[in-house]
């Protein structure tokens, strides 16, 4: 169960008194700060580590991962076509006569 459903979804829990909501919502906070606690590297958001941790920004997960993967097609894909280019120069100043001797026809 989720802290972020806990919340929003306030109709699934009118049969639960006011006490035992707020245990449950101690229950979540607690876990989350023991695993804050325990994280070898701490994050610069703490408020970030809380909505990952607590699934608010799961949706956004694999969505992220898919956008990071193109970035790094992308970037292999330019770093080829900047090979490609330097190479195409190269051939190309090969056929193209030297500055000096345009200038004295």
């Amino acid at each position: 169960m989720q802290l972020v459903c806990l919340l929003t979804v306030g109709t699934c829990f009118k049969n639960l008194e006011l006490h035992e909501l707020l245990a449950i919502v101690e229950y979540f906070l607690f876990a989350v700060l023991v695993a804050l606690y325990e994280e070898p590297e701490k994050p610069n958001s703490a408020l970030d580590f809380l909505k990952h941790h607590l699934g608010a920004s799961a949706p956004e997960n694999p969505e992220i991962e898919a956008l990071r993967l193109e970035v790094a097609e992308m970037k292999e894909k330019y770093e080829a076509v900047l090979e490609e280019n330097k190479k195409l120069k190269t051939k190309l100043a090969q056929y193209e006569p030297p500055q000096d001797e345009k200038h004295g026809e």
